[in-house]
């Protein structure tokens, strides 16, 4: 039998929970389309941000070293895809809607700017009095209006319930705008999204420590000395002593992600049943999220984080490469701003309705990291990061 779009749909009425939010319950597109006779709509959306440039560019941008610093470093694409995997297994486990998890995480970093969080800084310092720069919101703008694959919209035309994601997506290291005077923005979003949100969180504070270790900035001897997580890993690293080092640092990481996981789906199954929520309307009513970790496990990644901060991503090596980033960036912006005409096609003739800033804004957040190198040299900025990252 052919697994068509009105059977797929049949099949999560019966299977998903009542607040998970259904394919078939969508409130739609901006855009009206016809529907797709094989794919549901929150599978059309996952295809529709795969195939996006925004998102085939994310393999050249940094997560948090540079790219193009080492072979097995974590690009932000290859963050994005492990958010993807574990927002999927922990949707699965509480009977959300996959789909919509999915494309969510895949399009949560769109707008991500080149050079990780110090790029997003340094626009945002740019952009003061402009508006600001985060990438939540320009992963928004990626989607609503700066892609231009369709011959009758800008944008890719998602469902209101991928971009109601990505509109309240927020982590720790994520401050996205209220909304202003849209009072919905401050009620939670579906569940779909909360997923992808933790799983975010989850991602970052495994992979970072794992590539922290690797890069050798973070040694085993500082990590069983982090606060709270200290003496399980110490359990974890004595039991798998025998083992070479990767592959030990590989099982500390896993032990970390499902101990994570666990806890999510048992902490968010607890408040989702205590709640008494019965569909995605009484979600969105909640003025606090139902997919969390428990108070101690929170605790203990605070402490994590710190750590991180101290140990990783204020260490000298990355700092000193986010600094010559920064410079590059700042160099650009100042160029094009005194140059417009350098821009692309489409950016110019969006500079009369958007502004020029904001539009240099969207120019340089949308660039690689080698891109902004290479626009640095042929445009006569200083480059003080060579295309593989190496400092000069």
């Amino acid at each position: 039998m052919l697994l068509d779009c009105k059977s797929q749909e049949k099949a999560e009425l019966e299977n998903l929970a009542p607040y998970a939010v259904f394919s078939s319950r969508s409130r739609g597109r901006d855009f009206t389309e016809p529907p797709h006779p094989l794919r549901t709509e929150f599978q059309r959306d996952r295809d529709r941000i795969i195939h996006s440039r925004a998102f085939r560019r994310l393999e050249y941008k940094t997560q948090v070293f540079l790219n193009g610093t080492g072979d097995h470093y974590r690009t932000r694409l290859t963050h994005t895809m492990e958010v993807a995997a574990i927002s999927r297994t922990i949707a699965r486990a509480l009977r959300l809607n996959e789909d919509l998890t999915e494309a969510i995480a895949l399009a949560h970093d769109l707008g991500h700017s080149p050079f990780g969080h110090s790029g997003e800084q340094t626009l945002n310092e740019l952009m003061k009095g402009e508006g600001g720069f985060e990438h939540n919101r320009q992963s928004l703008r990626v989607v609503e209006l700066l892609e231009e694959r369709y011959p009758d919209f800008d944008g890719l035309n998602l469902t209101y319930e991928v971009r109601e994601g990505l509109k309240k997506h927020n982590t720790p290291y994520d401050h996205p705008d209220k909304g202003g005077e849209n009072e919905e923005s401050y009620h939670s979003p579906n569940l779909e999204g909360q997923v992808a949100n933790l799983a975010d969180e989850i991602t970052y504070y495994s992979h970072d420590l794992d590539d922290g270790l690797e890069s050798e900035l973070i040694s085993e001897k500082q990590v069983l000395d982090i606060p709270l997580w200290g003496g399980e890993f110490q359990s974890i690293l004595k039991e798998q002593q025998s083992l070479s080092e990767e592959r030990r640092r590989c099982h500390l990481v896993r032990c970390v992600i499902d101990t994570q996981v666990n806890d999510v789906i048992a902490e968010s199954r607890r408040l989702i049943e205590a709640s008494g929520v019965r569909n995605v309307e009484a979600v969105r009513g909640l003025q606090k999220p139902l997919i969390q970790t428990t108070e101690e496990l929170a605790q203990r990644n605070r402490q994590l984080r710190k750590f991180l901060y101290s140990n990783l991503y204020f260490s000298r090596k990355v700092r000193s490469a986010n600094l010559g980033a920064c410079k590059m960036i700042k160099g650009l912006f100042e160029f094009f701003l005194k140059s417009p005409e350098s821009l692309g096609t489409g950016s110019k003739a969006r500079i009369k309705k958007e502004g020029l800033k904001r539009v240099v804004c969207d120019y340089i957040a949308g660039m690689t990291d080698r891109f902004v190198i290479e626009s640095c040299k042929q445009n006569g900025i200083p480059c003080t990061i060579e295309p593989q990252g190496r400092l000069k």
